[in-house]
């Protein structure tokens, strides 16, 4: 507990006939921090860890002054301390991280340290949802053998995880087949309200984490400030660093009104996404308030939340209020919880009611509920709203400008009698994370599925439909209400219980729906319930890819292309051969709320989370080996000893200049860590596929990068590789390729390592928003073990550029105006990057660029390192090595 309280805010709360120790702000507003009051409550969150966690080192009296300060500033670039109560992490990035640890643990005993100091010192939580695969679908048998392949592919990663879950303390294991992070968080394991027993006290504060995945941010929707980092980062948060982050702006986000009849929750998020794309809230919170929200469920408002990452701010924060506490109720948790929640949040000046003040932020923006319209989102950006009556439209004038396509082909496919074309849907799915956490849209769809299903309508054969709920609950009232029965009818069946389509997990197409795809060179369509849609995300025989609610979803698999107006042309016929147009099967809004509160239950929430951490017999069966060290495998595909510690030696080597450096890349403008960071399937012919083979394992085995994130070999390989990344030194070309040092085309990973064995260092040069979307850790590290380092950008996206420092590699940002376009570089150049020795948070740093016919350019560029403790990382050779340190020395 801190011994530091300079503006005597420890208080006391009853509730219930149980005292709780908290930090008032009331009081510290009596004490000295005047007006603190009227703070954003997402800014009340942090004001409360600062009164916390004062102590005079890493938190002052100044640090909390400045969040006063910021009431007038409404921006501020004081650096503070933040500690987050816990850590939430899925498989895909926990895995690497697990895989961290273990490698500090390692490099612990080579000093001679005690393995045990390496242990997280916070809770987490770490959720299996990102390895089920859709290979088997639209069938009753789908579910089972897609969970039979899970297992049979990530044996040597489960059992990595078993043994992680038993060697480290603070550390739990929510097993396969349970629901994504997100959804499990929302339902279960978040409580709104945090307490922890400490020095004879019970202390109550807000409920706040960092996860792993960019989409943490949708627990924001239930007054949980939480937010999407690097592995690297969290690792250093469960390890006991505080975070440090810059006192951030805060955007309001005023919603008046009232949504109408027929527009769903997924309508008015992407809404919000492209208002707020639009504004520019990268590296900000975003506050929702306003008489709107009297409207919103709390699923709603979790929907919104999810899609922090693709608006660009750092949350999407929604305040206590009377929906908050009947959620919490409804979902299973202790009624002494929900008490306390309320107690806590009114006492705190958190709890928001029709007649609560706006509180005062840094910049507005307002959305009248009733002008949000029926929407998707495509065919390549999350932000890039489509009102659903000009879907066609857009889709039609996208086939010229995005992909160069002017043909109409009717492409035979074997065994069948119909053709494909440019724009026909051959995936369909209901993917979790973003929408299925909220009954509304499920249900909805599940009574689109059932008023076509009574007309005689049915998928299109050439569709894969795949339904992926983010929790067991939801099959649960899909059950309840028969729904599920109708779902199935036309192919959504049950797929699995984790994040599918969105990562890339959608599986191969049928293969001759792919032989079809390919032959013609075709433009086809996915439309999912999810939040990514990014170049080369879905599957590698989709280009163009859409966002659209469930009910949507359902409604595209039954018409079948994304060349006819859903709005008003007809989207099959009928058992008796008449037309049917979609209003003929879109439910009331009275016909949704009907159902969920009919067959929504407390006790399916609490019937399923009763034993989560428990696992079917498959997680039960798996054998743990190894103790307070793992027992590493040198056979092992998926789980490796990674060489960041290698020659580690308590105290760091110095910092160097970069000489004689070369170009590995030239990125244009909104390069995303989905470029950058290996993720989904691969193909024989990569070097990931190359190295793979050479280790024996087939192609049909692979599984997909993510799986992989444990082995550096692999995902190192698939750094920059991205089937749609367009490296401008090669005009062009498409695919994760470069010039090597004589001069001639290769892959990135084979050039980087030409430059390797000569000694010669690489720099990358890219525009604007580098590195958008997910909190890939992956992105940074493979960047450092291709040898990168430095990366010369227009701007930078937040988790990125963090996690880029955090793995030693420097990131500097152009002047304005400026670009390596204007200094005309094409990659053939030398870099020399001077000052490197003397290096100062967002110091100006020269980068002198030789041409190829000898003339220099010398370019002043700032330095993005931004705080003390991100260089202290960069000095160390990185967070982790900086925090083992630490460790070891304490």
């Amino acid at each position: 507990m801190t011994s530091v309280n300079s503006f005597k805010s420890k208080a006391t709360l009853t509730v219930g006939g149980k005292t709780y120790t908290y930090y008032s702000i009331a009081e510290a507003e009596k004490n000295g921090l005047k007006g603190v009051s009227s703070l954003p409550h997402s800014m009340k969150v942090v004001l409360e860890n600062l009164l916390r966690f004062e102590d005079n080192r890493t938190v002052t009296k100044a640090d909390i002054e400045a969040v006063a300060t910021w009431l007038t500033t409404r921006t501020s670039e004081h650096e503070i301390s933040y500690r987050p109560a816990r850590v939430l992490m899925q498989d895909f990035t926990g895995v690497p991280a697990v895989v961290d640890l273990a490698a500090m643990r390692d490099a612990t005993a080579k000093l001679g340290a005690d393995p045990q100091k390496i242990n997280p010192l916070v809770p987490v939580d770490l959720v299996i949802d990102h390895s089920v695969m859709v290979d088997n679908f639209g069938t009753p048998l789908a579910f089972a053998e897609n969970v039979e392949l899970e297992y049979e592919r990530n044996g040597e990663r489960y059992e990595f995880l078993r043994w992680g879950q038993s060697a480290f303390d603070n550390f739990r294991v929510v097993p396969p087949g349970t629901g994504i992070c997100h959804q499990v968080n929302l339902e279960y394991l978040a409580q709104t309200v945090w307490t922890k027993d400490e020095n004879g006290e019970t202390v109550a504060y807000p409920d706040t984490l960092v996860g792993t995945d960019s989409h943490t941010t949708m627990v924001n929707g239930m007054a949980v400030l939480g937010w999407g980092v690097g592995g690297i980062e969290a690792e250093a948060a469960m390890l006991g660093q505080p975070i440090t982050m810059l006192i951030p702006e805060v955007v309001g986000f005023k919603l008046t009104g009232k949504i109408n009849e027929g527009i769903t929750a997924t309508d008015l998020v992407l809404t919000v996404t492209e208002m707020l794309r639009k504004k520019g809230v990268v590296g900000k919170f975003v506050e929702f308030y306003g008489p709107g929200l009297d409207y919103l469920s709390l699923e709603d408002q979790a929907t919104i939340a999810n899609m922090a990452p693709e608006y660009g701010a750092t949350c999407g924060y929604f305040p206590v209020d009377a929906d908050t506490l009947k959620y919490l109720t409804t979902s299973g948790r202790a009624a002494d919880r929900v008490a306390l929640v309320e107690a806590y949040s009114k006492a705190q000046g958190m709890f928001r009611e029709t007649s609560s003040p706006d509180p005062v932020f840094t910049s507005t923006l307002e959305l009248d509920l009733t002008t949000v319209v029926p929407s998707i989102s495509g065919p390549k950006r999350p932000q890039d709203r489509i009102a659903l009556d000009n879907a066609k439209d857009a889709f039609a004038a996208a086939l010229p400008k995005e992909f160069g396509k002017t043909d109409e082909p009717a492409i035979a496919v074997d065994g069948a009698e119909y053709t494909l074309t440019h724009g026909d849907v051959v995936i369909a799915a209901i993917t979790s994370c973003t929408n299925t956490s909220n009954p509304s849209v499920l249900v909805a769809a599940g009574l689109v599925a059932r008023k076509a299903r009574a007309l005689g309508l049915d998928s299109k054969p050439w569709v894969k439909t795949s339904l992926a709920p983010g929790s067991q609950v939801v099959t649960d009232y899909l059950d309840s209400a028969g729904l599920s029965d109708d779902l199935d009818a036309i192919g959504f069946n049950l797929v699995g219980y984790g994040c599918t389509t969105c990562i890339g997990n959608s599986g191969p197409l049928p293969v001759e729906i792919s032989k079809a795809v390919q032959a013609g060179d075709l433009v086809a369509a996915s439309v999912l319930s999810g939040n990514r849609n990014f170049e080369g995300r879905v599957n590698p025989d989709v280009k163009a890819n859409f966002l659209a609610s469930p009910p949507l979803v359902v409604a595209y698999a039954i018409a079948g292309s994304m060349k006819i107006d859903i709005t008003k042309d007809a989207i099959g016929t009928s058992k008796d051969g008449k037309p049917v147009y979609l209003k003929d099967i879109w439910p009331t809004n009275h016909e949704v709320a009907e159902i969920v509160r009919k067959h929504v239950t407390k006790e399916m929430f609490q019937g399923r989370y009763s034993d989560v951490f428990k696992g079917d017999t498959n997680w039960q069966g798996i054998a743990v080996d190894g103790g307070e060290t793992y027992r590493w495998n040198s056979s092992s595909t998926y789980v490796q000893n990674p060489p960041y510690f290698e020659g580690l030696t308590m105290e760091p080597k110095p910092v160097t200049n970069i000489e004689k450096a070369k170009v590995l890349a030239l990125f244009l403008d909104s390069i995303t860590t989905d470029h950058i960071s290996p993720a989904g399937s691969f193909k024989a012919t990569t070097p990931a596929g190359k190295y793979l083979e050479e280790h024996q394992v087939a192609p049909r085995d692979f599984n997909s990068y993510g799986a992989r994130r444990g082995n550096h070999e692999v995902m190192m390989r698939g750094t920059f590789a991205n089937i749609r990344i367009k490296n401008q030194m090669l005009p062009g070309v498409e695919g994760g390729y470069t010039k090597g040092p004589d001069g001639s085309q290769m892959a990135i990973y084979d050039a980087a390592m030409a430059y390797e064995k000569q000694g010669t260092p690489l720099v990358i040069f890219a525009g604007k928003e580098y590195g958008t979307g997910s909190s890939r850790d992956w992105a940074a590290k493979g960047t450092n073990l291709l040898g990168v380092r430095a990366v010369v950008a227009q701007s930078f996206e937040r988790i990125h550029r963090s996690n880029l420092v955090g793995m030693g590699v420097i990131p500097l940002q152009f002047k304005d105006g400026e670009s390596w376009q204007t200094l005309g570089l094409d990659g053939t150049e030398t870099v020399d990057i001077d000052g490197v020795t003397e290096i100062a948070p967002r110091a100006q740093v020269n980068v002198k660029i030789t041409r190829a016919d000898g003339t220099v350019l010398n370019v002043e560029t700032r330095c993005r390192i931004d705080t003390a403790n991100e260089l202290d990382y960069y000095k160390n050779g990185g967070i982790l090595h900086y925090v083992l340190r630490s460790l070891v020395a304490a």
